[in-house]
């Protein structure tokens, strides 16, 4: 392999040590395709839902199919599954439209939301289109070394306070991933102080990484992306929500119109995809924790902080590693991108994506453009210049893909 003997050492030194870890993803993995097949079997999935539809798409039986089984096997009420979401943003922000009101207020107890998610609220100033230009309060719960201040959320829950966001995944951030078990204290903590406040997860990136999903711990409403962990790695683009039968109704007369909800939208784009999309889920979402976990020990080893590390309990795909410099930043990048399948003769640069505040810098060789449960790593420039390593739909581009950011950085050092 083109890397150095000091590399190889070091990657079969690591892939010992996680061995372990990596029987635990293949446990969860194969309880999710169970609870998956179940899921189909019950739902009677059949060749006759992957058909196409046009026009208005009435009775389209593909599409009514897939909300449903969505909504079984995350153990919800009711989902909306359509490929006219245009990004995991896209269906957050539909649920917070169609449920949020003039002078209602919206509380996010994990702290300074991600990047995109702060041009749909208006966080600073209202920007066109925003949340607090139609007049929605909006508060936050600071972070405090890195985790939920579980003491403090009876303090930020006032009269107003009708949704309270919890971010599974930790963004631009170095704070701690929500677990399945962190999303049941809070939600259970939210309800006691207010019965009727709307719990609603921003689950992206966290489909299929435990054996249960935020809907079903206490969660009133989610969102996510179907290019990231439910897409299986071939879903070509759309978003999901899931939850609570009234509340995912509201969200489905803010994405097509009040009065016709989830009734219309034709499946443009084959609904075989979809489906075979949710049953490989599971296995690809694992494949992803595991290039996360070498490369979490690979980095760590390597004199690097990494979040988490390869002991510590996951909550989503997404590996943080602090490297400290801007050129480190876009050598490891350049790393990943030569080891892509996809574009890999290309450099990635940085540049002013639509929704952020910093320059960005992505490396995503990928099948599906920008698809995060494929081999991907981006990062803002800006201090401390982290690196958000996430997907993989083997392990072993994963492996060979962080071998190469790895090489890169070394290459850059001399």
């Amino acid at each position: 392999m083109p890397f150095s003997k000091e590399l190889l050492r070091l990657k079969d030194e690591v892939l010992k040590e996680i061995q372990p870890m990596l029987s635990d993803v293949d446990a969860v993995a194969e309880a999710n395709t169970l609870k998956v097949l179940d899921a189909m079997r019950e739902c009677k999935v059949a060749a006759a839902h992957f058909n196409q539809s046009t026009g208005y798409a009435y009775d389209d039986i593909g599409r009514q199919k897939l909300d449903e089984l969505y909504a079984k096997i995350f153990g919800a009420e009711r989902a909306l599954v359509r490929t006219q979401f245009v990004s995991g943003t896209h269906a957050l922000a539909t649920v917070l439209f169609g449920i949020l009101r003039p002078g209602d207020e919206l509380v996010s107890l994990t702290g300074k939301p991600y990047d995109t998610m702060q041009t749909v609220i208006g966080y600073e100033e209202p920007s066109p289109g925003s949340l607090k230009e139609f007049g929605v309060l909006y508060r936050e719960l600071p972070t405090v070394d890195g985790k939920v201040d579980f003491e403090h959320i009876r303090d930020v829950i006032t009269d107003k306070t009708k949704m309270v966001e919890i971010q599974r995944s930790r963004g631009y951030s170095m704070r701690d991933t929500l677990t399945i078990a962190d999303i049941e204290a809070i939600t259970a903590e939210v309800h006691r102080i207010k019965p009727d406040c709307i719990c609603f997860v921003d689950n992206c990136y966290g489909e299929f990484i435990e054996t249960k999903e935020p809907t079903q711990v206490g969660a009133d409403i989610m969102a996510g992306s179907l290019i990231k962990n439910p897409g299986g790695g071939i879903a070509p683009t759309g978003g999901y929500i899931a939850g609570k039968d009234k509340l995912v109704e509201l969200a489905s007369y803010r994405l097509t119109a009040p009065g016709m909800g989830d009734e219309l939208g034709a499946s443009l784009a084959n609904n075989r995809l979809l489906f075979q999309g949710i049953f490989l889920a599971p296995h690809v979402t694992a494949q992803a924790v595991k290039g996360a976990l070498f490369a979490a020990g690979l980095f760590a080893k390597l004199g690097y902080k990494t979040l988490p590390r390869e002991t510590d309990k996951r909550g989503d795909i997404i590996q943080a590693i602090e490297l400290g410099s801007a050129d480190k930043l876009c050598a490891f990048c350049a790393g990943v991108q030569k080891y892509s399948p996809v574009d890999s003769y290309a450099t990635p640069e940085p540049w002013d994506m639509p929704g952020y505040e910093d320059k960005i810098i992505m490396a995503a060789g990928t099948f599906v453009q920008g698809a995060s449960i494929e081999f991907s790593a981006d990062g803002p420039l800006r201090e401390p210049y982290n690196v958000y390593l996430q997907g993989g739909l083997t392990f072993e581009h994963a492996i060979i893909g962080i071998l190469g950011a790895a090489q890169a950085i070394e290459d850059l050092n001399g």
